[in-house]
């Protein structure tokens, strides 16, 4: 199955994050707040057709969005989340 997002919504997925402390420790996952740091998996139409909007996110770009924001879905044993576009705070460049 597939998930195709509607109007102004995206699909994310959960990006791990590896994080050390300032000594070169690394924290695990369970030791820390996780940050909310999610890849675009698939783009809502309305966000296509927007001229102002289809250039600031694609597919496969890294974000950062709300922490409270989303629905949580489970589909094929994978935990994605479908977020308004609105919720989107920054995108993570490399």
């Amino acid at each position: 199955m597939k998930l195709k997002p509607i109007g102004d919504k995206l699909v994310i997925e959960m990006v791990e994050v590896e994080e050390k402390t300032s000594s070169g420790i690394v924290l695990p996952t369970s030791a820390k707040e996780a940050p909310s740091v999610a890849k675009v998996l698939a783009i809502g139409d309305e966000i296509l057709k927007d001229e102002d909007k289809k250039d600031l996110i694609k597919v496969g770009d890294k974000i950062i969005f709300s922490k409270y924001a989303g629905t949580e879905v489970k589909l094929d044993k994978k935990e994605y989340i479908v977020v308004k576009i609105a919720d989107v705070l920054a995108v993570v460049e490399d």
